[in-house]
């Protein structure tokens, strides 16, 4: 069914303003809509592939026969009359519909289309021996892998696309060496950048023929902080106890506070937070204080606060997990004898997920390895990710340089994924201009394209992707089969929020902030709790560095409060401070702050950010330097989200439901098996999912504005590194991928992703 009514009015989806549907789709969820012909109770289903229509809540398959629309005058142009914040069709037929009006948009499959051919057959039989047994005990290789394997002697680049089976063959070369080589285990060092990567490893090992517990404890395995500060821990163990370490950050945190202090900077206006992943870049990129030259105001507060934090560390003989490298790194350098003793130890080197190693590390391998260069480098370019945190793929881009001698395997059959998500994400990242060219093969074909689906916002994105979710698990599907990915936390609130109002299981990352407990969020969030209860303690607080006002400044208006019988916040206005024009405008924002109560939630935070300065003090404050989530972005989700809300007492309430919520989920997702993932693309790297939704496919979002804002200005590595971001996301997925493109984000018309051309037209000839 096309209409539905709604406070005595028809609603026709054929000419509803777009913007309107997620507003019905809650009223509908409330109740409030009814079937024109019995008038039972209807709902708006709005999902990913069918078009929107209404359906009865207690009789699905019910169907009523249409309203006859009236007949009018085609000329008249009033089209739309506005009912409680709805824009409802007036005197139009079903036929003629405004042509501005923008319409539903059907998802469609991309354009972008190659035949497929089974490569699958190439499977290597004249094995040496050993790996005949692995053959036989369900360790199957390719030629590839095979050649990776048995290429033990002398440095190798294993060029190892999205599932392509690098584990295998990382833990099948190492079987190798023992079992065929006969290799000593304790000359050979496994390096991987996740502890358990490392676990899973040596246990796919135990599963091997021949494979002894006691010869594999003796591999040298771990990631690279944990292997090098053993070297440390060995040579110089007073210095680098483990109860000198930094571990939380918090500890950190507070050094970096201190130091501010003497730059006045104030702890809740400037992002220590930010300051502390700088100085991690520097530090895994070998750049000592001495040596940063700061290319703006910001860097050079972090360059002040880097120089204060390694002096507090030498003072207290404290360290943090970055010196554990570094130490390592200038003690071998340092020490001929010694590092002449490991080179001599360590003949051998597998190193897992190679293009996402950083200077100090690549340093001290290859300083490892100077003697015997038998390094197995394993990665991908094309996954090259991690750039924020000092890695860089050029090591892997130019590892012949450093390895003259050294031999290339590709692996470019993908286990994981349909033939149809890996040709699309093969011809998307093709457009990157500095990466190793190769071109992954599927091993299946699902009949199943990608699909574009066209939501008109964040709001209407999130109920798109639930309602697409529930219909599949109500068909058999399991929740674990589906992953949401989105390019940062904050993107998530809108599907969190959707997952939290279902029934459905679902899991986040630990370290994910709750979008209603980030700074910006709830800063703006105090003006309205302000506006409503006048003393209240903790939102006057909250907003007070957004007045320009330091925090000692409570104890003084408290004081005032009892002084002349006011409200916290009408003893604002009597505060006297250094300058005459503050004074006045923070009487001026008294009155603003009171007035926030008789308006709706959206009108509010517009007046929040224009009338009361929060714009001017999010341009001051330090975090507008972070290139991915700046306060301003925060504001712009908030004010999206207050759209729902008809009154400020219903945002504040959702807001601390949702905080709750997320808390209560993070501890849930511990004990959860089967259940729907939402991840940040970083995070979810290296896993895989039978589907996969990729929100916020538009320019701004991913790409980020930031890397948009570099190739503005001529440097296309960050929109390199956004396109491979991209690619990680669509070979997450194995059978279906669905990527959602808003046509509305942050309140704004947004352009569809430039990464989605290449593969959103027809392929001229078929290869």
């Amino acid at each position: 069914m096309k209409t539905a009514i709604y406070q005595n009015q028809t609603i026709d989806l054929e000419k509803l303003a777009r913007d309107q549907y997620q507003k019905i789709f809650l009223a509908g969820k409330n109740g409030e809509l009814h079937c024109h012909g019995c008038n039972e109770k209807v709902r708006l289903f709005l999902g990913i592939q069918r078009s929107p229509y209404f359906f009865h809540v207690h009789s699905p398959e019910k169907q009523c026969p249409e309203p006859i629309p009236p007949i009018v005058n085609t000329e008249d142009t009033e089209f739309f009359i506005e009912r409680n914040g709805f824009k409802i069709p007036h005197g139009r037929t079903i036929t003629a519909p405004s042509e501005d009006l923008e319409l539903f948009k059907p998802a469609k499959n991309i354009e972008y289309t190659v035949p497929f051919k089974q490569t699958i057959g190439e499977i290597q039989n004249d094995f040496p021996s050993y790996l005949q047994e692995l053959a036989e005990s369900g360790t199957i290789l390719d030629k590839s892998q095979a050649a990776a394997v048995k290429e033990t002697e002398g440095s190798l680049l294993v060029l190892a696309g999205a599932g392509s089976g690098k584990t295998r063959v990382l833990t099948a070369r190492t079987a190798y060496m023992l079992e065929a080589k006969h290799i000593d285990p304790s000359s050979i060092m496994l390096v991987t950048f996740t502890s358990k990567a490392a676990a899973e490893m040596k246990n796919r090992l135990l599963s091997y023929p021949n494979m002894k517990r006691e010869k594999i404890n003796q591999l040298v395995t771990g990631t690279f902080h944990s292997i090098f500060y053993r070297i440390l821990m060995f040579h110089d163990g007073s210095n680098w106890s483990s109860n000198k370490l930094l571990k939380k950050e918090w500890q950190r945190d507070k050094i970096l506070k201190e130091a501010g202090k003497e730059l006045n900077l104030s702890e809740k206006e400037f992002a220590y937070d930010l300051a502390l992943q700088q100085i991690g870049f520097w530090k895994n990129s070998l750049l000592f204080p001495n040596e940063i030259k700061p290319e703006n105001e910001w860097e050079e507060k972090a360059k002040f606060l880097y120089q204060k934090y390694e002096q507090y560390k030498q003072q207290h003989g404290l360290f943090d997990f970055d010196d554990m490298l570094i130490g390592c790194y200038q003690l071998l350098s340092t020490s001929p004898e010694l590092l002449e003793h490991y080179q001599n130890r360590f003949h051998y080197f597998l190193i897992d997920e190679f293009q996402d190693v950083n200077k100090v590390q690549y340093e001290l391998i290859k300083l490892l390895s100077g003697k015997h260069r038998n390094v197995c480098a394993v990665g991908d370019d094309d996954q090259a990710i991690y750039s924020f945190r000092g890695s860089d793929p050029t090591y892997l881009l130019m590892f012949e340089r450093d390895f003259p001698y050294a031999k290339m395997v590709t692996l470019d059959q993908n286990y994981r994924s349909s033939h149809e998500i890996v040709s699309a994400a093969n011809q998307m990242i093709a457009a990157n201009k500095v990466r190793r060219t190769k071109k992954m093969k599927a091993q299946f074909t699902s009949g199943t394209l990608p699909l574009l689906c066209f939501p008109h916002d964040e709001e209407e994105e999130a109920t798109m992707i639930v309602t697409d979710i529930q219909e599949q698990i109500s068909m058999g599907a399991n929740p674990a089969d589906f992953a949401i990915l989105y390019r940062t936390n904050a993107a998530s609130r809108a599907v969190f929020e959707r997952l939290a109002s279902s029934n459905l299981p679902f899991k986040i990352d630990q370290d994910a902030e709750g979008f209603y407990d980030r700074y910006i969020v709830r800063s703006a969030l105090s003006f309205l709790r302000v506006s409503l209860n006048e003393d209240d303690p903790q939102a006057l607080a909250d907003i007070l560095p957004l007045l320009f006002l330091k925090q000692t400044v409570l104890k003084d208006l408290k004081a005032e409060s009892i002084l002349k019988d006011c409200s916290f916040l009408e003893a604002l206005s009597h505060l006297k401070t250094a300058h005459a024009f503050q004074e006045k405008k923070l009487k001026k924002a008294v009155t603003l702050i009171r007035g926030l109560k008789h308006l709706s939630p959206a009108s509010a935070l517009e007046k929040v950010e224009q009338d009361i300065g929060f714009l001017d003090f999010l341009k001051k404050r330090g975090n507008e330097s972070s290139k991915l989530e700046k306060g301003s972005d925060d504001l712009k989700d908030l004010k999206v989200a207050a759209k729902s809300f008809v009154t400020i007492e219903a945002l504040l309430a959702h807001a601390e439901h949702m905080s709750a919520m997320n808390k209560e989920i993070k501890n849930l997702s511990k004990h959860f098996s089967d259940a729907i993932s939402l991840s940040t693309i970083h995070r979810a790297k290296g896993l895989e999912y039978k589907t996969v939704y990729m929100i916020g496919a538009v320019d701004g979002s991913l790409p980020h504005d930031f890397a948009l804002e570099a190739y503005r200005n001529g440097d296309f590595t960050a929109i390199e590194e956004e396109r491979r971001l991209f690619y990680v996301a669509m070979t997450r997925a194995k059978e279906k991928l669905f990527i959602s493109v808003p046509s509305s984000r942050r309140g704004k018309k947004a352009n569809r992703s430039r990464f989605l051309a290449p593969i959103n037209k027809k392929k001229k000839t078929d290869s």
